[in-house]
């Protein structure tokens, strides 16, 4: 028997199988979703202006008519890049005359500040406010939240093939053992290049989790891969919405971090707890460590297996070609240019509305709040329809909708003013709603659409794409910030819209995969989707089972 026999003889999605995918791949996944957007309320920025010249006890809400006075003198009453705001947010000014009773125009001139004080209407304290990263650093906060997503990328890598070499279980508790050093690790970060190292830190650990999922998808039978790759989502969900609820209550980044690292520490029990990977111990010839785990599952399972379990199909690893093949005909060329820009469109687009929560009018948490729920439906959604559409129909859709939905901010914003301020932020969740629609269907098609020789290289490639995506998403969400402004809120949305729109459309050229055989060899990839191939293709719904580049969606 191959190993996908095996599966269905043990249970597709048994007992055994459940509790290895909670633990391997749902845990991890809080954390991740969590982790991946916690920038929002650890680099927020609150509302600010220069704290007062020889003033110690100032802060930014009026204590008296006396401190209002001296506000007036000292505060330019406009910020000369948002018309929006109260007061100036980098200039103060000085006095030439030794009073400033009598004080005229020539008497004052604007001078750039060094010292702040903020607004805790939002935030209490955060990590930007300690280090007072605004004004002219402003920038370093992009660099910052982005510095995450370059740490997933080259974990993703890194620890993907150390998982080759020592197993996935050995990788799973080093990227462990190195999240949980690193979150609880921030807490105490006293310079913004120890936040920046720690936090690329927690991005590699989080791409190095990905050994989890391959644990656990290599125990789905093929019949439940794409429900079991679509229901992690909804963990990864959860964290967003576990995240804003501590943020919530507790308002200071130091314990937000800490709360939510210290969890971490369970993972170390994996070591004991979680089994390794059969397929990849077949693959190194221990068959006696397999067959134990496999018989111990059937255990749980309440299953016979066969005395005998491996033949020497079972320990053949499929023949794979290299990954510019997927470049060698026109017709592969474009499927794979297209796909590679969707996943790129889509992780921006994911992530972008996640971090651009800050600039949507009404209340911060709310719409955090809000942002995080939208992806439920949406998941829900593609469960429902995958298999009654078609992938393409789907992901199509999702984007096309996510897309018009965020430009037509532009209309709200430019004509509407704070009277459609409530109809911006909907758009916005419409759009956040289409985009995490997109992200769970475009995996599953990607993997249908390259041919099973060279589908490993094309989905890690992909997956390259998506985390170049998330690189670019706190730049275009922090962009509104930068031009400031009533359009300036706009300005992430019609970004992201238009991406997704464009996205989408492309997508159009893509063949649908729904009740087809998946294509083998690279002749088959070139054929696929033409009357030729559909006439003598045999129809399946077989999954090529995950490798260590065939990882979580949500990286």
């Amino acid at each position: 028997m191959n190993f996908d026999e095996i599966l269905e003889k043990l249970g597709e999605f048994g007992r055994y199988q459940k509790i290895v995918y909670f633990l391997a791949v749902c845990l991890p996944s809080v954390s991740g979703g969590a982790f991946m957007v916690i920038s929002v309320f650890l680099l927020g920025v609150p509302d600010h202006r220069c704290a007062l010249p020889a003033l110690e006890n100032d802060t930014y809400e009026i204590q008296n008519e006396a401190h209002r006075s001296l506000v007036e003198i000292y505060i330019p009453n406009t910020d000369p890049d948002d018309e929006t705001l109260l007061y100036d947010r980098c200039n103060y000014f000085v006095y030439t005359n030794d009073t400033v009773t009598n004080f005229t125009k020539d008497s004052k001139q604007k001078t750039k500040c060094s010292e702040w004080v903020y607004s805790d209407d939002i935030h209490g304290k955060t990590f930007a406010t300690k280090m007072n990263i605004v004004c002219e650093d402003r920038f370093r906060i992009s660099l910052a939240k982005s510095m995450f997503f370059v740490g997933v990328l080259f974990g993703a890598f890194g620890f993907g093939n150390l998982s080759d070499a020592i197993g996935r279980k050995k990788t799973l508790c080093s990227a462990a053992i190195l999240m949980m050093v690193s979150s609880i690790g921030l807490s105490w970060a006293s310079s913004y290049v120890a936040y920046v190292l720690i936090r690329f830190c927690m991005g590699a650990s989080y791409g190095g989790t990905s050994c989890g999922f391959i644990i656990g998808m290599e125990m789905v039978g093929p019949r439940k891969r794409v429900y079991a790759g679509i229901v992690t989502n909804y963990f990864f969900a959860f964290g967003f919405i576990l995240l804003g609820g501590i943020a919530y209550v507790l308002r200071d980044w130091f314990w937000i971090e800490l709360c939510l690292s210290i969890p971490t520490v369970f993972y170390l029990s994996y070591w004991w707890i979680i089994p390794e990977s059969p397929r990849w111990l077949l693959r190194r010839g221990r068959q006696e460590e397999a067959e134990m785990i496999l018989r111990r599952a059937a255990e749980v399972n309440k299953v016979l297996l066969p005395e005998k379990l491996f033949d020497e199909e079972a320990q053949n690893t499929p023949s794979t070609v290299r990954i510019w093949s997927l470049f060698s005909s026109k017709a592969l060329l474009t499927r794979t240019l297209i796909l590679f820009f969707n996943w790129m469109v889509v992780s921006m687009t994911y992530y972008g509305l996640s971090l651009n929560t800050g600039n949507l009018a009404g209340d911060f948490y709310l719409n955090f709040f809000l942002t995080a729920v939208m992806d439920f439906p949406a998941y829900t959604m593609c469960l429902m329809l995958m298999d009654r559409w078609g992938r393409k129909k789907c992901h199509c859709s999702a984007m096309i909708l996510g897309g018009i939905a965020c430009l037509s901010t532009i209309l709200t914003t430019t004509f509407g003013g704070k009277d459609l301020q409530w109809l911006t932020t909907t758009l916005a969740m419409i759009g956040k709603l289409g985009s995490a629609a997109a992200f769970a269907v475009i995996y599953v098609f990607s993997a249908e659409l390259y041919p099973t020789v060279v589908r490993n290289a094309g989905m890690g490639a992909s997956s390259c794409c998506a985390r170049i995506g998330g690189i670019l998403a706190p730049y275009v969400a922090d962009s509104g910030v930068l031009i400031g402004g009533q359009f300036g809120k706009a300005v992430p949305l019609v970004i992201i819209g238009a991406a997704s729109v464009v996205a989408g459309l492309m997508s159009l050229k893509l063949p649908e995969t729904l009740n087809t055989r998946m294509p083998d060899t690279i002749a088959d990839g070139i054929a696929f989707g033409t009357t030729e191939y559909n006439k003598m293709a045999d129809v399946t719904l077989s999954v090529e089972p995950p490798s260590k580049e065939n990882i979580t969606s949500k990286l």
